[in-house]
């Protein structure tokens, strides 16, 4: 399902955030959001989602306006992991994901056993069925933080949207979480927008980028050719080492203190 935005703006005060953004990410794409702290990615998301309203613009979702449309309105097409949640406490791991599915419970608000088997399917492909009885308060921030996706996947919406996803997990779970969202995208077609910091993972899952330069610009490109040294640089304000596997570009963050500094006085 298409997600377009349409000269969307959107303002803190008088401090102009986004100005007159236009993207078209077609259906089945993946897009990855980047930029630094601060800069409007977070913000984006929640334009879309309806939690804040743009000054200018409209989103459209598979064709139809988003404006004026209610958060639960858009539950049906869109899931959406945010930065930070706050936990369900008193809920175990099983319920908070089975919450994914209440969309399809009955009038009488039960589940069905097939929602209860996408439920466990998709705390397997998050690697959390093991945490399957614990409760939401009592395992760790990264597992929580699986769980929150595996929530997410069990609504099972043509479109996902993910604010940094893998903040909290370790190397394998980042990889992890991204071989699931591009298998989701590859075979069942799904449209995926995520935030994320980690410019080699959105080189190397993402088909489209957005980058913030924090300084009100957005830039929108395919990631091999939006992210150099030049935009990297002017949008983190940081110098990268470029170097490259099987053609594809990697960007190491160059520090001004690094071990190479020390050694070399």
């Amino acid at each position: 399902m298409e997600l377009k935005a349409e000269n969307i703006s959107f303002y803190y005060g008088s401090w102009k955030i986004i100005d007159s953004l236009n993207f078209n990410l077609p259906a089945g794409g993946f897009m990855s959001i980047t930029g630094p702290n601060g800069s409007g990615k977070s913000t984006l998301m929640k334009l879309i989602m309806g939690f804040l309203t743009p000054a200018d613009g409209c989103f459209y979702c598979g064709g139809e306006s988003l404006e004026g449309r209610r958060v639960e309105e858009k539950a049906g097409k869109m899931a959406y992991v945010p930065q930070e949640y706050v936990p369900a406490f008193g809920y175990t791991v099983f319920e908070t994901v089975l919450m994914g599915r209440t969309s399809s419970f009955d009038r009488f608000g039960f589940e069905s056993p097939e929602d209860r088997d996408i439920a466990m399917h998709m705390l397997k492909i998050t690697e959390t069925h093991h945490l399957v009885n614990r409760p939401l308060d009592k395992i760790s921030g990264g597992e929580r933080q699986r769980v929150f996706i595996a929530r997410a996947l069990a609504r099972k919406t043509p479109v996902l949207l993910l604010d940094e996803p893998t903040s909290f997990l370790d190397m394998r779970h980042q990889v992890g979480i991204f071989d699931i969202l591009k298998r989701l995208q590859m075979e069942e077609k799904k449209t995926i927008a995520v935030i994320m910091h980690d410019i080699n993972l959105a080189i190397q899952y993402a088909d489209y980028s957005l980058m913030f330069d924090g300084w009100g610009g957005i830039k929108i490109d395919t990631p091999e050719n939006l992210f150099t040294e030049e935009n990297i640089r002017n949008s983190y304000q940081v110098e990268t080492i470029k170097a490259s596997r099987d053609g594809i570009p990697i960007f190491i963050p160059a520090g001004r203190l690094s071990r190479s500094s020390q050694m070399k006085s």
